[in-house]
Parts: C-alpha cells; structure tokens; sequence
C-alpha cells in the first residue's frame, strides 16, 4: 500500500513517501542522474577547501602553515563527531528534508564564497569560519543525499545503481576539482583564480540542489513507521547485523586511508615521479568511475556481499605490487593504479547500497539519516587515525619526507604504503566471508 504525504509548509516541498512494498517499475538512468547531480558540486568542493585553501591562505596572505594545520585538525575533529548529530536531527525532522538540504546547501556556498574572500584583518579567524560552514553544510547535504538514496522506494538490484551512479557522479566532481584550480592559476592570478573558481562553482550548487528539490516532488521514499521506537545509539548499534557491518567498514575505510595519507610521500620518495602524482591520481579515479557498471552488474549477478568480496580480493592481487616498485617504474605503477582504482568503484558503491538494503528489510527508516552519518564519521575517523597512526610510524622507523632514502627506508615506505592496507584488507575479505550469513539475513541483500 503507498501513501502519499505531503511535508508541511511549503506546497512544493511534495515528497511523496511510501511504506510497504517496492515500486513496480525499474529505476530509470535519467532519475538516478536527476537524483545524484547533486554530488558533483559536493564532491569538487573538497580539493580546494581542504588542498587549495590552505596554500591559498599561506601564500596570498602569510598564515603560517603551523597555524593553518592546526585550525584544519580541530576542524576535521568538529567535522567528524558532528556527523551523528547532524543524522540525529535529520531523522527528527524527516518531514522538513527539502529545507535541511537547502539549509545545508546555503551554508556550503556561503562559506565555500568566504574561504576564497578573506577578511584581511582576521585572515586566520576568517579561515576558520568559513571552513566550519563549509563542512557543516558538506555534512549536511552528504548525510541527506545518501539517505534519500537509502529510502528511495527501489528494487533491491537498483539500489547498487542509485549509489553507483550517484558515487560515479562525485568522482567526476572531484577529477574536475582536481584540474580546474590548477588551470584557473595558469590563466589569471592565484587571488582571481579562485574568484573565478567560486562564481562558476556557486551556480552548479544551485543547479544540483534545484534538481535533487524536482525530484523529491515525484521520488517515491520509504516512509518512517510513526508507532516505530526511535533507539538511542547504544541500543541502535547493539543489533547483530549493524555492529557486524559498520566494524568492516571501519576496517576497510582504515586498510584504504593508509595508501591516501601517503601517496604522495611514496610517488615522490620512492618512485621518484613527483611532476606524474597528478596523472596517477587521475588514472586512479578515472578507473574508479568507470568501474561502475562492472560492480552493479556483478552485484546483480552474483549478489552485493560477493561483489564486495571480489573487490576486496581484486584490491589486494593488484595493489600488493606497488609494494616491488622502485625508482622510475612509472609505467608499473600506472597499471596498479588502474586496477586497483577499479576496486574503488565497488567501495564507493556497495556498502551505501548494502545498508540501504538492512534499512528497508529492517524497518529503519526512522534511524536511516543516523546510519548514514555513522558511515560518514567512519570514514572521517578512518582518515585521522591513518595520519594519526602511518606518519608517526614511518618517523619512529627513520623516515624523513623528502630526506635521503637508503634500501632499508625504501622497504619501509613501501610495505606501509602497499603491504599494510593489503593486510588490512585481507583482514577485512576475511572477515566478510566469515559474516557472509549474518549480512545476509535480510533477503534483499543478497539481491
């Protein structure tokens, strides 16, 4: 039975929400492009707020690094552990989603157009500010975007295609935020490049969000059972199937935060290919994009736990060679980043649509905000423990970014890179095969 609810205020604010059920028709390409416009914008914001920024602050307006690096780290931290508030508000207020998002999206403009126009009289605080809107409303917008995804009314076979082509979508956002900069400061100055950079960017954020309001009006989404008893997070998180699986995200998202913090000490101390970082940072997301269809073809095959299972397994038999790769081997270590960008699409894709499986077998649509925000702050956690956890490693055993390298530091840069997310990995494939029966108790998964 569908029901059709209306949120309350605005008549165009329409989502049309359903309980019980799949819808009878197959999700067109068309609306899962209308659907995840908006993660292009959201994805080709982070290069520059997190990359650009910083440099941008350094060089234009003489903020010390130090200072920068350490208004970044306090800000990651607020970043991360705002995520489950964020999903916990998002779930209380379900009925007012369109207005979260147009909240959430006001702020990530806004303060995206603040970074790139300092204040210089307070160019340090300015930083800071602008830096905080800017990633609370990423959160925002990111943690809805994915629920919508999750609560969109589909077959369980579609569910790999809403996150593959909304996932496709950021990678592309993230390639055009990684070449834009960089040919805005060849053409203009640093100061008017990024000036050009956020009058083009501001208009494909407003585009993205008009189109993820138009589809909203016709989308039909999963509606949270009003008599449904809303759990703390201790309680939420007790369930068998959700500790199971958010620990192997944990687990994986860690094995893949290792190779991110330290490509670029690797490309440069060991392989000696600093001018090509860009070039096999493009290999590697281009790959990445273009697995998409392989893995929601696999996972329509085979069943989503298994294609997460070969993508593991693809993962670690290619990436474990960079590991053997030595000064000048950059044509080796572009084919590593090929096929083992491949595996990415299947990281990016199926765990999203993997939840969004346990969300409807289970019934939680009430908790599907949180749940998504707990992937969020995963990921975000993932990261600060690999820099937290890798560089200090590598400093204990005598590595110096940018030093002298010996055959000794050579290995040991190496096995960190390659060796270590490898092992983590095969821990994590592990691990999957192991609770192949509990991920799979709810039917739709394996679908």
């Amino acid at each position: 039975m569908t029901i059709s609810e209306q949120t309350a205020g605005d008549p165009a604010q329409t989502v049309k929400l359903v309980t019980g059920g799949q819808t009878s028709g197959r999700i067109t390409k068309r609306s899962i492009l209308i659907y995840g416009a908006l993660a292009f914008p959201l994805s080709f914001a982070g290069l520059p707020i997190y990359l650009h920024a910083p440099d941008f602050y350094a060089v234009t307006l003489g903020q010390s690094l130090a200072s920068l690096g350490v208004v970044l780290l306090a800000l990651r931290l607020i970043d991360a552990f705002q995520d489950p508030f964020i999903g916990s508000i998002s779930d209380r207020l379900h009925s007012h989603r369109p207005k979260i998002l147009a909240v959430g999206t006001l702020m990530l403009g806004a303060g995206f157009w603040m970074l790139f126009h300092p204040l210089a009289s307070a160019p340090l605080a300015w930083f800071a500010l602008s830096v905080l809107i800017c990633t609370t409303g990423f959160s925002i917008v990111t943690i809805n975007l994915q629920t919508l995804g999750g609560l969109w009314k589909s077959r369980p076979q579609d569910r790999t295609r809403i996150t593959g082509g909304r996932e496709a979508l950021g990678l592309l956002g993230l390639l055009a935020a990684a070449i834009t900069p960089t040919l805005l400061t060849q053409w203009a100055g640093q100061e008017q490049a990024f000036h050009y950079l956020t009058v083009a960017y501001l208009p494909l954020l407003v585009v993205g969000l008009v189109l993820l309001l138009s589809w909203m009006k016709t989308a039909e989404l999963s509606a949270p059972k009003q008599a449904h008893h809303r759990q703390n997070w201790l309680s939420l998180l007790k369930d068998r199937w959700r500790s199971v699986f958010f620990s192997l995200v944990l687990l994986n998202t860690f094995a893949s935060a290792i190779p991110a913090v330290l490509v670029l000490f690797y490309v440069r101390d060991r392989l000696g290919a600093e001018p090509y970082t860009g070039l096999f940072l493009l290999i590697y997301f281009l790959a990445g994009t273009a697995s998409m269809p392989l893995w929601i073809k696999l996972a329509s095959k085979f069943g989503k736990i298994r294609a997460w299972q070969l993508s593991l397994g693809l993962a670690i038999v290619t990436f474990i060679w960079a590991v053997f790769l030595g000064r000048g081997d950059i044509a080796a270590y572009a084919v590593v980043c090929t096929l083992s960008g491949l595996a990415l699409g299947a990281d990016l894709a199926l765990p999203p649509a993997i939840l969004a499986d346990h969300i409807d077998a289970d019934d939680r649509q009430t908790d599907a905000s949180r749940l998504f925000s707990l992937m969020a702050l995963l990921s975000k956690t993932s990261l600060a423990a690999a820099t937290g956890l890798a560089l200090p490693i590598l400093g204990v055993l005598g590595y110096v970014p940018g030093g002298d390298m010996t055959p000794r530091l050579d290995w040991v840069l190496s096995l960190t890179y390659a060796a270590l997310p490898c092992a983590l990995k095969l821990a994590a494939l592990g691990s999957l095969i192991w609770a192949q029966d509990i991920l799979t108790k709810d039917k739709s998964t394996v679908s």
